[in-house]
């Protein structure tokens, strides 16, 4: 079993309770620092990777030279647009109103940086919301749920209510594909079972 250090470049809590479900005896958290820097004319893909990408650069910079860096990166895209985190709650009104009733695509950037490699891949999540009226929103907007999350929403919460179908791995449109991570970690040399 590989015992090199393993680190999460992610503040999320979601990201690390689906990293102890994948049982690590251990794994620090060290979240980016720096700017996010959106590249221009990227697609969903692209910006999901390079974003992924960034953050494990940056941490990589300040761990153990052997540790072992998982960074992740989640959007939501509809009719195109790429949707980040809310500004504020009028944001995510508009992004919420904007998912209502349509089926839209949740995409995560996974980057595994050692210091002899750096992987990065992608996932697409399809996700339709039922139709949401406008009260139903700002009701839940005022739970503080949508603020921190790709979208305005978190599956796993209460936005679960508004999900019809889902297309693709779950674990995606929380923020951490877990299949596609166990088969980069195990590319690795780190095997999660």
């Amino acid at each position: 079993m590989n015992r090199r250090p393993i680190v999460l470049a992610s503040a999320s809590p979601r990201r690390r309770e689906l990293m102890n479900m994948l049982a690590f005896s251990s794994f620090t958290v060290c979240p980016a620092a720096g700017p996010e820097k959106m590249p221009e004319h990227a697609s969903p893909e692209g910006a999901v990777k390079a974003l992924a990408s960034q953050k494990a650069e940056e941490v990589a910079s300040r761990c153990d030279p052997d540790a072992l860096i998982i960074a992740a990166d989640t959007v939501v895209v509809c009719d195109g647009r790429i949707l980040g985190k809310p500004r504020d709650e009028e944001d995510a009104f508009r992004m919420l109103r904007l998912l209502s009733g349509r089926t839209h695509e949740v995409y995560t950037g996974l980057c595994l940086k050692d210091k002899d490699s750096c992987v990065t891949e992608a996932e697409r999540t399809a996700v339709r919301f039922r139709t949401l009226s406008d009260g139903e929103i700002r009701r839940y907007i005022e739970t503080g749920e949508p603020m921190d999350k790709a979208g305005a929403y978190g599956i796993q919460g209460k936005a679960a209510l508004f999900v019809e179908a889902i297309e693709g791995d779950y674990y995606n449109v929380v923020g951490l594909p877990l299949c596609r991570l166990g088969r980069m970690l195990a590319g690795k040399g780190v095997p999660v079972l």
